[in-house]
């Protein structure tokens, strides 16, 4: 058989690719130009095929293992790679055990730089950083709207109270426009979430809630919603690499977390899409794998990296357009 040359793949923009993988106790490696995955079955290694030209990230789970060739393909086809725990969680990289999120992306030096210096242009001024947060929140806001009054949802099981849900979105889009710092909208951002718990639990009639701290929650709900969160960053970490917009460049989660320009990006679609499957997937009994399927499936037909990334540049070009005669100032 005749390798296949990771050059000679016809290239899918990351918005258009299908495919989140969670590979675990495998080796993953190249055969005959191929990135495969090998599992042990008795006395039988059976290999399966990665589509890397479909794929936009690869979490490596427990007992994994793979090969510099296999590394090398997946940059080239600009996979982002990510090392984690069972389950997807926690996800870590390399010896950076303490990072909540910390993904191995491709090295390029050819993606766009206009976004990147749109970013830049108005990052050092906080009223220009404000606004940028306050257009990720409303942002999140409407696609949480236009996602759970959809009626695949309703056919799905999530009847939301489609009224409580919109005095909920309107009361919080006042509070964010009124915030005067970071601060402010991270409050909002936890009061609206919370909300939206309650909503979720009495769309699903699921009982009694709390959200727990992530690894301690032992009610499967939690578990859903923390495995889910890893998917929703590792599409965030794919829209802002796309975009060759560096992960420290956060305008809402940069006091509390590095990277948090992932956790922003994320924020998009997180409560639109994981957290109304979680709590169906819990009341359904569903199995770690059967969530991670359903969780993919909702992101691919919603096309919530498209979404991502979309917002992110409107947000990079509106507010760099806002930054004329602005003197830059010290970051706070």
């Amino acid at each position: 058989m005749e390798p296949i040359h990771s050059g000679d793949l016809k290239s899918i923009i990351h918005s258009k690719r299908a495919n989140i993988y969670l590979l675990e106790h495998c080796r993953v490696l190249v055969k005959c130009g191929r990135v495969e995955y090998v599992t042990e079955e008795g006395a039988r290694s059976l290999y399966w095929n990665v589509p890397i030209a479909n794929t936009t990230c690869m979490l490596l789970g427990t007992g994994t293992s793979i090969t510099q060739a296999a590394m090398r393909e997946l940059a080239r086809a600009g996979v982002l790679v990510g090392f984690c725990g069972g389950g997807g969680t926690p996800l870590f990289a390399a010896n950076e055990v303490d990072v909540e999120v910390a993904w191995l992306t491709p090295q390029s030096e050819y993606r766009p730089t206009e976004y990147l210096q749109a970013w830049v242009r108005f990052w050092f001024v906080d009223e220009l950083r404000l606004g940028a947060a306050k257009a990720v929140q409303r942002a999140r806001i409407g696609r949480l709207r236009e996602q759970w009054a959809q009626r695949v949802m309703r056919d799905s099981g999530f009847s939301v109270d489609v009224g409580r849900l919109a005095e909920l979105a309107d009361r919080s889009l006042r509070e964010v426009d009124r915030a005067v710092d970071t601060g402010a909208l991270l409050t909002e951002e936890a009061r609206l979430t919370k909300a939206l718990f309650k909503l979720a639990v009495d769309a699903v009639g699921y009982g009694e809630f709390t959200r727990a701290k992530r690894g301690s929650g032992t009610d499967p709900a939690n578990r859903f919603l923390d495995h889910g969160n890893y998917l929703a960053y590792g599409l965030g970490a794919t829209a802002t690499w796309v975009l060759g917009l560096p992960h420290g460049l956060a305008v809402l989660h940069g006091k509390t977390r590095r990277g948090g320009l992932v956790f922003d990006a994320a924020d998009l679609i997180k409560d639109a899409s994981i957290l109304p499957q979680a709590f169906l997937s819990a009341m359904r009994g569903d199995d770690e794998q059967q969530f991670r399927r359903n969780c993919i499936d909702n992101l691919t037909r919603s096309e919530s990296l498209d979404f991502m990334i979309d917002s992110l540049k409107a947000i990079a070009m509106e507010t760099g357009r806002s930054t004329a005669g602005t003197p830059a100032g010290p970051i706070t």
